[in-house]
């Protein structure tokens, strides 16, 4: 098996300790990393040569990172195909429970279907890649109004009372905003017959390297199939694939 460089391992675990802290002293580094304070000069003098990291004026033995990594974050994330991957994680997700997958982003008041992955169930929900509903009537729109911010969202809403598609749709724009936050809160948004009396979903957010909601990924079923603790099993595996999907994305999630 080809060896790895100790020095190169070092180096880049200096410039990960930048994840969560925009500013670091050469102490702080060889504290954090309990190395001898001569390797972490020599490593962070190399940084600094090939403007990895740059010193902070003023404060000769402070760092920040430097424009290079974001041009490497950039060309990375120019790179990303969110249908491709999207589609990859939902046949996984699939797979695990054989219901049906979706992938989808919001356009205006609407979402749009990306990405389906059907399950090989006889009774199985009617729709596919292209179709668009409105947001406030699913689980991934609700997850992806819920990752608004609030000028976003008073901008969706501003036309008033919202049409439903069952009785069972939220139609008030007031109690939609109270329901999202709910989601934020929960994580995840449950569609209840909302978009459709005979199917049921639930669904999480994908998010991308800054971030930002752009995205949902969703797991549905016919009613029939839909239990309790058929919904908390799902719920898991939505979340799952959601966070995964976002890792792809360049998502790093901060830990709690």
């Amino acid at each position: 098996m080809p060896r790895v460089v100790p020095a190169v391992i070092r180096a880049l675990d200096i410039l990960e300790l930048f994840l969560d802290r925009s500013q670091l002293s050469a102490r702080d580094v060889a504290e954090r990393l309990a190395l001898p304070r001569t390797t972490v000069h020599e490593l962070l003098v190399t940084l600094v040569a090939r403007s990895y990291l740059i010193s902070v004026p003023g404060q000769p033995v402070e760092y920040r990172l430097g424009l290079p990594l974001f041009q490497l974050g950039s060309a990375f994330a120019g790179r990303l195909d969110l249908v491709r991957e999207a589609q990859s994680v939902a046949r996984d997700v699939a797979a695990a429970c054989n219901e049906a997958v979706h992938v989808a982003v919001l356009d205006g008041a609407d979402v749009v279907y990306l990405v389906k992955v059907d399950s090989t169930h006889p009774v199985r929900m009617v729709s596919g890649v292209g179709l668009r509903l409105p947001a406030h009537c699913t689980a991934v729109g609700k997850v992806l109004l819920a990752g608004l911010d609030r000028p976003a969202l008073n901008a969706v809403l501003a036309g008033g009372a919202l049409a439903g598609m069952t009785a069972d749709s939220i139609t008030d724009p007031d109690r939609l905003r109270e329901h999202l936050e709910r989601v934020r809160a929960e994580g995840v948004a449950v569609d209840n017959g909302e978009s459709d009396t005979a199917m049921r979903c639930v669904a999480a957010a994908v998010r991308d390297h800054s971030g930002a909601t752009v995205a949902a990924m969703s797991l549905s079923a016919p009613i029939i199939r839909w239990t309790p603790a058929g919904h908390e099993e799902w719920a898991g595996l939505v979340r799952e694939g959601a966070a995964t999907l976002s890792a792809r994305m360049g998502f790093v999630a901060t830990p709690r």
